[in-house]
C-alpha cells in the first residue's frame, strides 16, 4: 500500500513538473519570438486636442471631468526598436489592478482614458487603458522593468522627473486656444531641458501627442537619430506638424451630455505620419 502510494506521488510529482515546465515554456517562447528592445518611448497626450473630439460622456473619461484638463498626460510608456518597429503582447501577464493600488491616485489623475471606449487587451477582452498598456507594452520591457508595478511606478517617475507641460510653460508655451506658437521653438525648450530631440504628432495644427524617448538606463536619447542639424530634426520628428502649433483648451461636457458619435484614435505609427496623425 505504501509502495502504491509512493509511486502515485512519484507521478504526481511528474505531471506538476511537466505542466509547470509547459507553462514556462508558453510564456517565455512569447517573449523569445520577439527580440529584446532597444529604447524606451513615454508617450505624452494633449488632452486639449484630444478631448475637442468627444462627442459623448461617461465616468471614465478625463475629458469629462468638471475642470479641463490643462497639461499633458500620460499615453504610455513603450518599448521600441532603433527601426521604428516594436514588440508587444510579450508575456501572458495579464493586469492585475491589485498590484497599483498605492499608485491609483496618481494613476488616475495623471494617466486617464480620455475615452469612453474600453481598450483591448492582448488575450482577448476590453479593459482599462493601464491594462492595454501593461499588456502590450509593458510585458515587452524586460528585462530593464521586472513587473507590473516598476512598470506603473517607472512611467510615473519619468514623467514627473521631466515634467514637459512645465519645461514649455517656463519657455513661454502654454494652454491658449488663441496661440499659435513656431513648431522649432516648442522642440528647442524641450531639447533645451531634456537634453534630446522630442517626437510630437499633431491634428488640424494642434499637438495631439508629444513623445520623449530613452535609452534603457534611462538618459534622455532622440526618438529620431541621424539628424545633422535642428531644423532636420524639427521635419523629422514633426512631420505631420504644421510650421505653426497650437496647445488648444476645451470646454468639458457634463456626464450624459451629447455632441454626436464619439471619435477614437489608435496609435500612429511615427514612421508613417499623415496631416490627421
Amino acid at each position: 500500500m505504501a509502495k502504491k502510494a509512493c509511486l502515485n506521488l512519484r507521478h504526481f510529482s511528474s505531471f506538476a513538473l511537466a505542466l509547470i515546465l509547459s507553462i514556462s515554456f508558453s510564456s517565455s517562447s512569447v517573449w523569445a519570438s520577439q527580440r529584446e528592445f532597444d529604447y524606451f518611448v513615454l508617450a505624452l497626450q494633449w488632452p486639449g486636442t484630444i478631448c475637442a473630439q468627444t462627442r459623448h460622456c461617461c465616468s471614465s473619461n478625463g475629458c469629462c471631468r468638471s475642470e479641463p484638463i490643462t497639461y499633458f498626460t500620460l499615453h504610455g510608456l513603450w518599448a521600441d526598436y532603433d527601426d521604428g518597429t516594436w514588440p508587444s503582447c510579450c508575456t501572458h501577464a495579464g493586469f492585475d489592478i491589485n498590484k497599483v493600488k498605492s499608485l491609483m491616485p496618481e494613476l488616475q489623475k495623471y494617466w486617464p482614458s480620455l475615452y469612453c471606449t474600453s481598450s483591448k487587451r492582448c488575450f482577448g477582452g476590453k479593459g482599462p487603458i493601464w491594462a492595454h498598456e501593461w499588456e502590450k507594452h509593458g510585458t515587452c520591457s524586460y528585462p530593464v522593468i521586472q513587473d507590473e508595478y516598476d512598470y506603473f511606478a517607472t512611467t510615473l517617475n519619468l514623467y514627473t522627473k521631466y515634467n514637459v507641460t512645465r519645461i514649455l510653460e517656463n519657455a513661454g508655451i502654454g494652454a491658449e486656444n488663441s496661440a499659435k506658437y513656431l513648431l522649432g521653438e516648442v522642440v528647442l525648450a524641450i531639447k533645451n531641458e531634456f537634453g534630446a530631440t522630442p517626437l510630437l504628432v499633431c491634428r488640424h495644427g494642434s499637438v495631439e501627442e508629444l513623445r520623449i524617448c530613452f535609452n534603457k538606463d534611462f538618459s534622455p536619447r532622440d526618438c529620431l537619430k541621424g539628424s545633422s542639424n535642428l531644423m532636420d530634426e524639427v521635419s523629422k520628428s514633426s512631420s505631420s506638424c504644421p510650421r505653426y502649433i497650437s496647445l488648444p483648451t476645451y470646454e468639458p461636457l457634463v456626464h450624459g451630455d451629447l455632441r454626436g458619435k464619439l471619435v477614437t484614435s489608435d496609435r500612429t505609427n511615427m514612421y508613417r505620419l499623415v496631416a490627421s496623425a
